[in-house]
């Protein structure tokens, strides 16, 4: 029978976090914190990442708080200048500002420039989300009110959090990474009265077909899933569609 005291020996307490065996730690966690000394590989390691994790989520929840009601814009970063893509983001972007609504994108380049564009044009709070990557990217000068993320989950939340609906432009794996994020939230009813427009039946008919003919056709989403999102190449519609179901 082991008694109390070498069972103490046995385990170590940390807050919420009980060590025993091998996995027992030298020292205390205040000895840890003030030890001048020691590495500095703690600003590495997961518990320093919750806080920074949290101190981001602090400054987004902080500077969207007082947003006007809003609509996410999503689109290629590749989307050109000369394009009509970047057109209709533009009308897009003007649109919805005369509706009553902020415009919030990812803040980069091609499409998110062109929503940013016409929402500053039209004097209404362009909004972008940046994302700290490997290539440098920037806030692009269409932004009036800008945040930079180094986690694209934290990003993705504030995307949705401050948005009434989404307008999808044509797009790559960023895009179709939030656009899949957004139908599963209102799938699932973790988001309520959340329209989703894909603007460009060219570019999204293939999608919608491959989810029709193998996703509903085997059974894997219901039919009724299909009302989750709308289809259109008319800017107005697109803005309509949008702002009637998210309301002013």
């Amino acid at each position: 029978m082991v008694n109390s005291e070498g069972a103490r020996r046995r385990e170590q307490r940390r807050g919420p976090v009980l060590r025993r065996h091998g996995q027992m730690q030298q020292g205390t966690t205040d000895q840890h914190l003030l030890d001048t000394r020691g590495t500095a590989d703690w600003v590495h390691e997961d518990p320093f990442r919750v806080l920074r994790i949290q101190s981001e989520f602090v400054e987004g929840f902080g500077a969207l708080a007082e947003l006007p009601p809003a609509i996410s814009v999503f689109g290629s970063a590749r989307t050109q200048r000369d394009s009509p893509e970047y057109e209709a983001a533009v009308a897009i972007g003007r649109g919805l500002v005369e509706a009553g609504f902020a415009v919030i994108t990812g803040g980069g380049p091609g499409a998110m420039e062109a929503a940013n564009k016409g929402a500053m044009e039209a004097g209404g709070v362009s909004v972008g989300l940046g994302i700290e990557l490997p290539f440098e990217q920037g806030i692009n000068p269409y932004v009036n009110l800008g945040v930079d993320f180094r986690y694209f989950f934290v990003r993705k939340t504030m995307f949705v959090k401050y948005a009434s609906g989404f307008v999808v432009l044509p797009g790559g794996l960023g895009t179709l990474d939030e656009l899949f994020e957004a139908l599963t939230l209102v799938q699932t009813k973790k988001v309520t009265r959340f329209p989703i427009v894909l603007f460009g039946s060219a570019y999204w008919s293939g999608l919608v077909r491959w989810i029709e003919e193998t996703l509903v056709a085997e059974g894997k989403v219901s039919a009724h899933d299909l009302q989750l999102f709308h289809l259109t190449d008319d800017v107005e519609e697109a803005i309509g569609l949008v702002t009637k179901e998210a309301g002013a």
